[in-house]
């Protein structure tokens, strides 16, 4: 994903939500500030692999979806699913995350030489401060939303799931299952919703860029395409 063609995209979601460039900006250059570059080979697992995609959805503690996430080559999980697959014994390649739950388990898996892809945003900045000095710098991989700058990337997506997706793709994954994703969940807020909906436009997006059919979005497809992004 090159920036110029995230831009428009992320534009669209700026207005939507009413972000601020500059506090998106501002956040991408804390974490630049805490943080050296990451060398994607570590991540080198993922190239040719099958990739599940993990979200935090209440299904992810079902039986069929934590066998499909023990059945993909490599886990890529969102935020507190990373919590869900250790407690059931599955651990993950990557764990994708803006902070804003489990500090501890971005601590610790850093710690264990697992990486973790910390996105940077105008509502994050004392989360970043908080954590990131208490992380082993090799294994965070911090991203932006915004232009990248120094050691911070932007691989795409939005919320912690679709982010995951479009660094699977990024690194060459040959497939990506998602598990654990809950699109419909009606418990969760208006906000969460509304976020939700933006995750499913950007993986119908990444599946068309991918020529690749993702289940999570059978039956859904005709009513994303009605809302096309830029």
């Amino acid at each position: 994903m090159e920036f110029d063609c995230w831009n428009p995209v992320y534009e669209q979601i700026r207005r939507e939500f009413g972000y601020e460039r500059s506090g998106d900006e501002r956040a991408r250059d804390v974490l630049a500030s805490l943080t050296t570059p990451f060398d994607l080979d570590a991540l080198s697992s993922i190239d040719g692999a099958v990739v599940a995609i993990a979200g935090a959805g209440p299904s992810l503690e079902t039986d069929p979806e934590l066998e499909r996430a023990r059945a993909a080559d490599v886990v890529v999980a969102a935020s507190t699913a990373v919590d869900v697959l250790a407690s059931n014994g599955i651990e993950v390649g990557c764990m994708v995350t803006d902070l804003d739950k489990n500090p501890e388990t971005v601590r610790r898996l850093t710690a264990d030489g697992v990486p973790v892809a910390v996105h940077a945003h105008g509502d994050n900045m004392p989360a970043i401060r908080r954590v990131v000095p208490d992380c082993a710098d090799e294994f965070v991989l911090p991203t932006t939303q915004v232009k990248p700058r120094g050691p911070v990337r932007n691989f795409g997506g939005f919320t912690d799931g679709d982010r995951a997706a479009f660094l699977a793709d990024h690194l060459g994954a040959a497939r990506l299952d998602f598990v654990g994703w809950d699109l419909d969940d009606e418990t969760v807020s208006s906000m969460k919703a509304r976020k939700l909906a933006w995750a499913e436009r950007l993986l119908r997006w990444l599946e068309s860029r991918r020529e690749e059919r993702f289940g999570v979005l059978d039956g859904r497809r005709e009513a994303i395409d009605a809302l096309p992004l830029a």
